[in-house]
């Protein structure tokens, strides 16, 4: 079902990836960004930023964090307002502000709750901290009207996307099953290319063919400012 459910990036600030993890020479500095859905039956949030860790992560990445509460603010909105809380995967950078919804379904799949309690793997006290209240997914699962979340595997075990149907086109936000645009494109072009008989590979990721009958207009991701658009004049 269409709707005009709006979606609103959020700024939660960013980090140093080191060239050790770029696959280049030189580190790279990546935003943290949420967003903010707005639905007639509620707000979502799909990822709350990044979370505080212990002193060797710190330097690691070096993370320059915007409060979670201030760019909920910028968009007229409090934590109160929030209705349910989506983490695209549970790694330190993308549940840092879930603590600060205490009490808020966090809707996460089953598979990624169980890694993030097993240690080593995020911050455990973004994981169960007071208030935390998990509703577990065992795949995928439309929570509100015209928004479905859809398993993608790949960046960690559990990883999900969300994607919400608007009049103008549905919008996929991808989370981190890509981490840039660019790589999404190379994707896109590559099922096309295939469909159209060239001796190419088609993308080899299990989940792609579901993202793809959804038809998504807009792309948007967790670590790239960028913004996929399908071309205007395709059929």
């Amino acid at each position: 079902m269409a709707n005009d459910t709006a979606v609103r990036r959020l700024d939660l600030g960013y980090f140093i990836r080191p060239a050790s993890e770029t696959g280049g020479p030189l580190p790279r500095a990546e935003p943290a960004l949420a967003y903010l859905v707005r639905h007639a039956q509620g707000l979502l949030l799909f990822d709350t930023g990044i979370g505080h860790a212990d002193p060797e992560t710190e330097a690691h990445y070096r993370p320059r964090r915007r409060a979670l509460r201030d760019a909920l603010a910028a968009a007229g909105v409090t934590p109160s307002d929030i209705s349910l809380v989506v983490n695209c995967h549970l790694h330190f950078d993308h549940c840092g502000g879930n603590p600060l919804l205490s009490g808020k379904p966090i809707l996460v799949q089953q598979v990624e709750l169980a890694t993030a309690r097993r240690g080593d793997y995020t911050v455990d006290a973004l994981i169960d901290f007071p208030g935390a209240r998990y509703e577990e997914l065992a795949g995928e699962a439309e929570v509100l009207p015209g928004i479905w979340i859809v398993p993608t595997p790949g960046h960690t075990e559990g990883h999900q996307s969300l994607v919400v149907r608007r009049d103008d086109g549905t919008v996929l936000l991808a989370g981190q099953a890509y981490d840039r645009a660019s790589d999404f494109a190379t994707d896109h072009l590559a099922q096309r290319a295939a469909q159209d008989g060239a001796d190419v590979p088609p993308p080899t990721h299990p989940w792609w063919d579901r993202l793809a009958r959804f038809d998504p207009r807009r792309v948007l991701f967790a670590h790239d400012g960028a913004l996929w658009e399908a071309p205007n004049d395709r059929p």
